[in-house]
């Protein structure tokens, strides 16, 4: 963004995107942006790691259209991925879907990230090994693909975004009253 003729409430917003405090088990860092969706985009990546393993990963990306969009019934849009493993007997939980698709509104609502027009899918996969694989473990895991539009600080929805993520995973979430400590934000990649 650094020189180029930006609208001053889309710098505004990357600079809430930035200020979000995530919790350490995210690496979060700037990454390219899609740019046919939107005259205007800014897009972070997640990973989740726990003891040295990458848990879930995602992908956070802001779109910007000052004329509107009906679609999104606003000038901005949240557009979010989220992919955990899971243990491969969840995936058949008939209400997996359901109860992921809570994790996201739930994360919005604990970080008083207003929104509306809120649409995705959640997507669950698994797989089991025959033949000569047999011995392989099972494995399964959870996408949830989503898009909102916010209102308000950008800050809040990033954070949700990151709880969306570590609830994936399945972290225990933050104490209410404890303050997550900042993200490694920028260690992989930056100068």
């Amino acid at each position: 963004m650094d020189g180029a003729p930006y609208p001053e409430e889309f710098r505004v917003a990357v600079e809430q995107l930035r200020a979000a405090r995530l919790r350490p088990e995210i690496l979060c860092e700037e990454m390219p942006a899609p740019q046919r969706i939107a005259p205007y985009a800014s897009a972070l990546s997640g990973d989740v790691t726990v003891g040295g393993e990458d848990v879930a990963t995602g992908r956070l990306v802001l779109l910007h259209d000052p004329a509107g969009n009906d679609a999104w019934e606003g000038t901005f849009r949240c557009v979010a991925y989220a992919r955990a493993d899971l243990d491969p007997e969840l995936s058949g939980d008939p209400l997996l879907a359901e109860v992921a698709w809570t994790w996201l509104l739930e994360a919005l609502d604990a970080h008083g990230a207003t929104f509306s027009a809120p649409s995705g899918t959640v997507t669950t996969v698994s797989s089991q090994s025959f033949g000569a694989m047999a011995d392989e473990p099972g494995t399964a895991q959870v996408e949830i693909r989503a898009s909102w539009t916010p209102a308000g600080s950008l800050t809040a929805h990033t954070e949700a975004w990151g709880e969306l993520l570590c609830t994936a995973a399945g972290l225990p979430p933050v104490p209410d009253g404890v303050t997550a400590m900042p993200s490694r934000r920028g260690q992989r990649g930056q100068a």
